[in-house]
This record gives structure tokens, C-alpha cells and sequence, in this order.
């Protein structure tokens, strides 16, 4: 059973999702900075000095200065700010995969494009081409081909040989 978890373990596909794991997470930890360290502060700011991560609903009947003190209290309280900060961390993180992936598309667009030019390139071969294999010339210039079931036995400047 070790040998197997192992086995699944080493497969390619399992270590690139630990690796887009890590990266994911730590990409999480830098989405979360720029939204609660730099883009939050200078709104609130615009807001009149409105600090989101402190905003709260009290379900309580007591008063509280702050988020830190009704939480310490072990009050019931509806957090609308660190939701707030939640949804703008989302957006950012879903518009970072939307531009990710949209530049894969756009990779995939140009490559099939490119295929697609490459395959107009390719000469067209008619039904005795195709079938035709290179042969001797015999007794003239040019070259001469016989099919593959067959011999080349005429003489002469001949294009295709049966």
C-alpha cells in the first residue's frame, strides 16, 4: 500500500497541483496584503478616515468601541467590513485567473492559427502520388515513379510508372 501512495504520489499531474497549491496560497497572501494594506486604506481615507476591518454590526444590546473589544467580549456581531475586504480580495483574485487565462486562450488562438497556415502550405498530392514510390530513371531525364504493387519496366521520359 506504501509502494502505491507513492506511485500516485510521484505522478506528474499530483505534484503540479501541490505546486499550483503553494503558489495559489502564497499568491492568496499577496491579494490579501495589496487589498487590507493598499487599496483599503487610501478608500477609507476618501471615505473619511473609514477603517472597513473595524466596521460591524453589534447584535448585542452593549456598546463597544471597536471590532477587537466586542469579539474579546465574546459578542454576537455581523461583520460587513471583513466581507467587504473578502469581496475585493475575490474580484482581484478572479480578475488575476480571468487575465491568466485569457492570455492562454490567446496563446491557444495563435497556435491553431499558426496550424491551420501551416497545413494551407502543405502541397496537395494527387491519388497516383500518394501511392507512387520513387523509382530509377530509366533511360531519359526526369523520375520516374511505380507503384507499389507493380515495377517500373517502361522506357523512356515517363512521369509515372504503373
Amino acid at each position: 500500500m506504501l509502494k502505491e501512495f507513492k506511485e500516485f504520489a510521484i505522478r506528474g499531474n499530483v505534484i503540479d497541483m501541490a505546486v499550483g497549491i503553494i503558489i495559489g496560497a502564497a499568491f492568496g497572501r499577496i491579494v490579501g496584503s495589496l487589498v487590507e494594506d493598499v487599496i483599503m486604506p487610501p478608500v477609507g481615507l476618501l471615505l473619511g478616515n473609514m477603517d472597513f476591518s473595524q466596521l460591524y454590526i453589534n447584535l448585542t444590546e452593549r456598546d463597544f468601541a471597536s471590532l477587537a473589544e466586542a469579539k474579546a467580549a465574546g459578542a454576537a456581531t455581523i461583520n460587513y467590513g471583513m466581507f467587504i475586504n473578502a469581496v475585493l480580495h475575490f474580484t482581484i483574485v478572479a480578475f488575476a485567473v480571468f487575465l491568466l487565462i485569457r492570455a492562454m486562450n490567446r496563446f491557444k488562438r495563435e497556435a491553431e492559427r499558426l496550424l491551420r497556415k501551416h497545413r494551407k502550405r502543405r502541397p496537395r498530392f494527387s491519388f497516383l502520388q500518394r501511392f507512387a514510390i520513387p523509382c530509377a530513371p530509366v533511360s531519359g531525364s526526369g523520375r520516374h515513379l511505380r507503384a507499389r504493387a507493380g515495377s517500373c519496366g517502361q522506357a523512356g521520359p515517363v512521369t509515372w510508372c504503373l
